[in-house]
């Protein structure tokens, strides 16, 4: 049965709202994934999408009713909005997830609210962090056999994560090949981690726990990022977690 959804989130951090607006728009790259828009009021954004705000650098909403590859929903919407704090030195968002879900609803729902946690949390270490720095992107999902309920913990013992380390900790974690990452766990909850390196965001997505296999993103901010090396890497990394 359709039902209607709203995901809402509010925050401040310590970015400018030209920061901001860089990041929502042509740098979203380095938190979310690359995504053109056409940078005008009634123009084009993703999956198929109509700008119906445009107001650098204060508002950005984009609507579709027939969201391209996306079978579940018939509606979608994001509205971002942005506010100066400490006389512009510091930014306000508004961040607002709305449309209507076509089936399964309570679990589209719950992983959709999730991932908007960890998807926001990851734009404010960009832009702390890797602001207006060009990045190369990779994403890939894992195995059929990380769909498993216990695939996530896995990839954190996978990781050299002890169970009790929480977010925050500076840590050693076992990459692939081999390296030992010195990185700071900046995201940890049973859905998902997060490290940052000195060039890196890696992220780790436990959609095991939504029926599908779990997942990586790497967000490469080195002057000699390779997209296809890193997937490379991380694949070959995941798929040796998960083997035999």
């Amino acid at each position: 049965m359709p039902k209607e959804f709203e995901i809402a989130r509010e925050f401040e951090v310590d970015a400018t709202p030209e920061q901001m607006w860089d990041a929502i728009t042509s740098g979203i790259g380095g938190w979310l994934w690359p995504m053109e828009f056409e940078p005008r009021q009634g123009g084009a954004g993703p999956f198929g999408s109509t700008l119906t705000n445009w107001d650098p650098p204060h508002r950005l909403t984009s609507r579709v009713e027939d969201v391209q590859g996306i079978s579940q929903q018939t509606l979608n919407q994001i509205d971002e909005t942005i506010e100066p704090r400490d006389d512009g030195r510091r930014s306000w968002m508004r961040y607002v997830h709305s449309g209507i879900f076509v089936e399964d609803w309570d679990n589209q729902y719950d992983g959709a609210s999730r991932h908007t946690d960890f998807y926001l949390h990851t734009l404010r270490e960009y832009v702390t962090h890797f602001a207006g720095r060009p990045v190369a992107f990779a994403t890939f999902d894992g195995p059929e056999a990380s769909m498993a309920s216990d695939a996530f913990t896995a990839v954190g013992r996978a990781l050299g994560l002890a169970d009790g380390t929480e977010a925050g900790a500076r840590v050693r974690a076992q990459g692939p090949e081999g390296q030992l990452l010195d990185a700071v766990l900046d995201f940890r909850n049973p859905y998902f981690i997060g490290l940052r390196t000195e060039d890196q965001l890696v992220r780790f997505f436990g959609r095991n726990h939504w029926g599908a296999p779990v997942g990586i993103s790497v967000h490469d901010f080195a002057a000699d990022a390779d997209a296809k090396r890193d997937e490379s890497a991380w694949r070959s990394w995941l798929d040796g977690v998960f083997a035999g």
